[in-house]
Order: structure tokens, then C-alpha cells, then sequence
């Protein structure tokens, strides 16, 4: 941030939000204006992370509790819809061999120049063409915000996706919103009704562990969810 305090930082964030917001009001939201518009988000920004509304600059807490708390796991990990590398960076510092992978070129460059040193292999990928190497191959997987970001009707697609690239015995994280099922929203983002949060189990999955919390905002609290699940051997 640039001697820029946290504070600072996420005040001037919340100022330019209202003015992306504008660019996004007007959309259909299909899947290629809502790619669109991530990459739009991400040129326009010129380099000031303060311009992209979801850039944390740090870990999700969740996240690098989990690790500090799981320290036997290894293996290979893979952080979905990377943005700006920092959840990458925290699945690489706790001794995993981690890719990064994000659609937008521009995000995936800006996460190289934030970490000229990583050890994260970053590349540029679309969740729906997904390479056949990857397919079953991680042994960590890390999805946060990814999934109601998109349109809803992409969950059909995007779900399983996800699910496939987790390896037997291997732990998939989901961070998320989420809704009671037939809960009216006017996204993006679009929080994940309770019927898609547990689908997972559809795919192979069990279910090890669920926190649902509360994240308080100056004019509204919004429910969210940590769920761990596992790929039995």
C-alpha cells in the first residue's frame, strides 16, 4: 500500500467502489458481461488496488487460520479466481507446491509483479475449460468469492467444476455468501442459496466441517460461510 494505512487504504477503496458500482448497474449480468467486466475492473485500476472492490491485500483470516491450524496437510494446492495472489501466496507459505489461476491476464500479471520471488505458478485460465491435468490432482483447493461472482445459473457448470479438481483424500475450502434457498437478491454478487452451498456432496465430496458467520457492514450484515470438505481415498 505504500506507507498507505490499512484504514486509509480501505476508505479510498470504498470511494471508488460507488463509481465502479455505476459501471456494473446497467449490465444483463450474462457470463461474458460479467467477464467483461472483471477485466475492465482490473485495466481501468492502473495498477491501484484500492480500484478493485474484492483486493484484500492479505489472506482470507479464515484461510490462514485453517492453515496455521492444519499444519500436517501437504501436497499440491490451487487457489481459484486469484486475483491479486494473496490467498496464493499464503497456501505457497505453508509449504504447499501452489498454482494461482485467474481468467483476467491483467490480474494474473499483477499478481507476478506484487510477488517477484513466489513460488506460486500463476496462470491465466478459464474455470469452464479447465486443463485435464489439472483434473484430480490437488490436494488443496481453495475457492473464495469465485462462485457468486458469476451468474447463477452458471452454478450448474461452475460447482462442479470446482469439485473436480480435488484429489482423493484431498480438502476443498469454500468461502462464501449465502441465502436461504428462494431468498430474492439483486446481485452481483449473488450469495449462494443453502441447496447450492451443500451440493458439493453431489460431487464426491463429504462434508468435514461448516462455520456459518456474520460480516458486519456500516449499513448491513451479511451472512457467510467456511465449509470444509474432503474427497474420501
Amino acid at each position: 500500500m505504500n506507507g498507505e494505512t490499512e484504514k486509509d487504504f480501505k476508505a479510498r477503496q470504498e470511494a471508488l467502489k460507488s463509481e465502479i458500482n455505476k459501471m456494473d448497474r446497467d449490465s444483463l449480468h450474462s457470463l461474458p458481461e460479467r467477464e467483461k467486466f472483471f477485466q475492465d475492473v482490473y485495466n481501468n485500476a492502473e495498477g491501484d488496488a484500492a480500484a478493485v472492490p474484492w483486493a484484500d491485500l492479505a489472506a482470507k483470516e479464515k484461510l490462514a487460520n485453517w492453515l496455521e491450524e492444519n499444519p500436517d496437510h501437504e501436497g499440491r494446492a490451487i487457489d481459484v479466481g486469484c486475483g491479486l495472489g494473496d490467498n496464493a501466496e499464503a497456501l505457497s507459505e505453508a509449504w504447499y507446491e501452489t498454482i494461482g489461476f485467474d481468467f483476467s491476464p491483467k490480474a494474473i500479471s499483477w499478481a507476478k509483479e506484487r510477488f517477484p520471488e513466489s513460488d506460486v505458478t500463476y496462470r491465466q485460465m478459464d474455470l469452464f475449460d479447465l486443463p485435464q491435468e489439472w483434473l484430480g490432482q490437488f490436494d488443496l483447493v481453495h475457492e473464495c468469492y469465485t462462485l457468486q461472482s458469476i451468474p447463477p445459473e452458471t452454478l450448474e457448470k461452475s460447482i462442479p467444476a470446482v469439485a473436480s479438481l480435488v484429489a482423493p483424500n484431498g480438502i476443498l475450502l469454500v468461502y462464501t455468501r449465502i441465502r436461504d434457498d428462494g431468498a430474492e437478491i439483486e446481485g452481483p454478487p449473488w450469495p449462494l442459496e443453502e441447496r447450492k452451498v451443500i451440493s458439493f456432496a453431489d460431487h464426491d465430496l463429504e462434508l468435514v466441517s461448516r462455520e456459518d458467520f456474520i460480516l458486519e457492514r456500516p449499513d448491513r450484515k451479511i451472512p457467510h460461510s467456511f465449509i470444509v470438505w474432503r474427497r474420501p481415498s
